[in-house]
């Protein structure tokens, strides 16, 4: 048995006598709190996911400021086979006529016959007090009206509520299904990698409860601080504590086997392990921390709620992993890994014949050839990132096309295309004036006053373009210049918001990405004592990111035919690639540096990798997979934000860990720890001649 002694806290949580009490104290709270504490609540605001202080923001808060009948719109479209008859027109007007006050919505406007005849339209507002209630409203109104149809006639209901309420029904059930999911990617990862009918079931155990409380505990921080949030955020909470707490777990394992082999009790190898792990856990989860919370200065409400909810969830992951799940785990014998049981006397590093030493000495005779063979690579990959195009079209943020935009692409062949998406100019000016600014703005088919009351009057203005498109953009660009000598006058609508949201995205990276950098430097130089160490390691991942952003890009543009990038997925793509893409290399580094001290850092290097090399693998396979469940739920944003987050895992995973880290260890030797060095052990020191 070995003459270590671990510190008091490790011996407490996997003590003979206390590993009971911590495995299951936290483990009973927690399913009572998920039990009887719901989840925070937030009223949803139109303003949730715009960009603070953008002029298309003011406008939708002075909108707000109309008569309470007014709200979001939907458009009504009827069309036929060909020409609508009299007999036609004249059922639809009857409908139009009767909906309004049957469905218990205010008058709109009246019905619209196309110039070719094909097609009749009603704009009809929505009043909904909330995202849910929207939808609600907008389904009574398609069953309504398919119910009443007239003969011959096909229905369909578009505009900005019913897309609002489209993308509100993608996350109907989502969490359910999301987590199934998941879960069911983790099970089988995990099956895979112990070999085992009953070990993976403990950490699988562990990380569902502990994901559980950090969806319960997040919106409820985010609904005491104040922060908004929407419905794809504990999917994306759910997936990170996942990922975040089943590689934890693979890695505490890992150290627990090799202990269970040197060590005859298990409650001492678990408390040596748990030591030996702890800080390259805590480290791990600290960067990732940091990083999320830089979050907290975007623009965007919801991306600040985010960073917080996902903060407070790896959190809860780390603690779950570093206190739960070692308790958890010596309340059973070492049968729980049958029929891979470890045996005191069994080799703790495989042997030289495994794949990882045959990777390591393969890279060892050649370093310098394999750090230009992967860093071209990767430049060849990155080269991707110069076509990429931002921004997504109403029309191209589904999966799976819903009836709003079908409808929007059938109107659009009868009427102006702006028609389902109009400019929006809100003022407190004088409205006349105002509209005789817009009504000749070039690229335009009509403008007119649709509200006014308290001193505010809205303008909707048609573009003759389609919503999304750059002639779009240029119409809310000359709007804007047309309008800007009124006071407290302000352009919105769908394009409008669009094109903020990419001027303040852009912004947001310009903000965001050095200083996660910056702390994603800062904790490695505190890590490992070292600057150069640090500095190579931020490097391979930004070029990890890169890499995954080309290669993502071409997979996009070749096999999913998207015609462009949701304008925020790269700045989430960078923070969860850069925090937790380092992680791997802080597991790799650290076993180096302990390995280091005992045999060198050439030797010390290959025996970490022979070391972590499955466990770091297996890891980085199970967090790519995790992520690219977020492809369940039809909406293009969160298939990209997976994919490019499953590529470069991948990457980082097979490539810049296996390979170039090493390489560029092994070509610098101990000049990699500059300025610090490390200091052999005296056994060490003896065997060197």
């Amino acid at each position: 048995m070995p003459g270590h002694q671990s510190p008091a806290p490790a011996r407490f949580v996997t003590g003979r006598r206390t590993a009971w009490l911590v495995a299951l104290v936290p483990l009973l709270l927690a399913v009572l709190a998920i039990g009887f504490v719901a989840e925070g609540e937030h009223d949803a605001k139109a303003t949730d996911t715009l960009p603070q202080g953008a002029d298309s923001t003011l406008a939708v808060e002075l909108a707000e400021q109309l008569p309470d009948d007014e709200g979001m719109v939907a458009l009504v479209l009827w069309t036929g086979d060909g020409e609508l008859s009299e007999g036609q027109v004249g059922a639809v007007t009857k409908q139009a006529t009767a909906l309004l006050p049957q469905g218990g919505q205010p008058q709109g406007p009246p019905l619209v016959v196309s110039d070719d005849k094909t097609a009749a339209l009603a704009v009809v507002p929505v009043v909904s007090s909330s995202n849910t209630d929207n939808i609600d409203k907008v389904e009574e109104l398609r069953d309504q009206l398919r119910a009443d149809a007239p003969d011959g006639l096909d229905v369909q209901v578009t505009g900005p509520a019913a897309i609002q309420a489209d993308i509100g029904q993608v996350f109907d059930g989502a969490d359910i299904r999301l987590l199934a999911a998941t879960a069911a990617v983790v099970a089988v990862l995990l099956i895979i990698t112990y070999r085992s009918p009953v070990l993976w079931l403990v950490p699988l155990t562990v990380v569902a409860v502990a994901d559980r409380l950090a969806a319960i505990t997040a919106t409820n921080v985010l609904e005491v601080a104040g922060l908004a949030w929407d419905e794809s955020t504990v999917g994306i909470l759910s997936v990170l504590v996942f990922g975040a707490g089943t590689d934890y777990a693979l890695l505490l394992i890992s150290r627990y086997r090799d202990e269970l082999k040197t060590t005859d009790s298990r409650h001492e190898a678990m408390a040596h392990a748990l030591t030996r792990t702890t800080e390259a856990v805590l480290s791990s989860a600290t960067t990732v921390v940091l990083g999320l919370l830089t979050l907290l200065l975007s623009a965007i409400p919801t991306t600040r709620g985010l960073g917080v909810a996902c903060a407070v969830g790896v959190v809860i992951a780390a603690t779950f992993a570093l206190v739960v799940l070692p308790a958890a785990l010596v309340l059973f014998g070492r049968w729980v890994f049958w029929p891979r049981v470890p045996h005191v006397g069994d080799a703790v590093l495989v042997d030289s014949q495994s794949v990882w030493r045959r990777v390591g000495n393969a890279v060892a005779g050649r370093p310098r050839t394999f750090v230009v063979g992967t860093v071209a690579g990767l430049a060849v990959l990155a080269t991707g990132t110069l076509s990429i195009s931002t921004g997504l079209d109403p029309a191209d943020q589904f999966l799976q096309e819903p009836e709003a935009i079908t409808a929007a692409q059938r109107l659009a062949e009868s009427f102006p295309a702006g028609t389902t998406d109009p400019v929006q100019v809100v003022t407190r000016g004088n409205p006349d004036e105002v509209l005789a600014a817009v009504e000749d703005v070039d690229g335009t088919t009509s403008a007119r006053i649709t509200s006014r009351g308290d001193g505010v009057a809205g303008i909707d203005v048609v573009p003759d373009a389609e919503p999304g498109s750059a002639a779009a953009e240029q119409v809310v660009a000359d709007v804007r210049a047309a309008v800007a000598d009124f006071d407290d006058t302000h352009v919105g609508g769908g394009d409008a918001e669009a094109v903020d949201e990419q001027e303040y995205a852009a912004s947001d990276r310009l903000t965001i990405l050095p200083l996660i950098l910056l702390l994603v430097l800062g904790a490695l130089v505190l890590l490992l004592r070292s600057v150069l160490a640090p500095v190579l390691l931020v490097a391979t991942v930004v070029a990890t990111y890169a890499a995954s952003m080309g290669a993502s890009w071409w997979l996009f543009r070749s096999v999913f035919d998207f015609a462009a990038m949701d304008s925020g997925v790269p700045l989430l793509a960078f923070l969860f690639l850069v925090a937790l893409g380092v992680d791997y290399n802080i597991f790799l580094v650290t076993r180096a540096r302990e390995e280091a001290r005992e045999h060198g850092t050439r030797t010390g290097m290959l025996r970490a990798l022979t070391a972590t090399g499955g466990v770091i693998t297996s890891a980085g396979i199970l967090l790519a997979a995790v992520f690219a469940v977020l492809g369940v739920l039809p909406l293009v944003v969160l298939a990209q934000l997976g994919a490019i987050i499953f590529v470069g895992v991948l990457l980082d995973t097979l490539v810049v860990r296996t390979v170039l880290v090493p390489a560029l260890a092994l070509t610098l030797g101990e000049k990699f720890w500059w300025p610090g060095s490390i200091a052999l052990a005296p056994l060490a020191r003896a065997r060197r001649p």
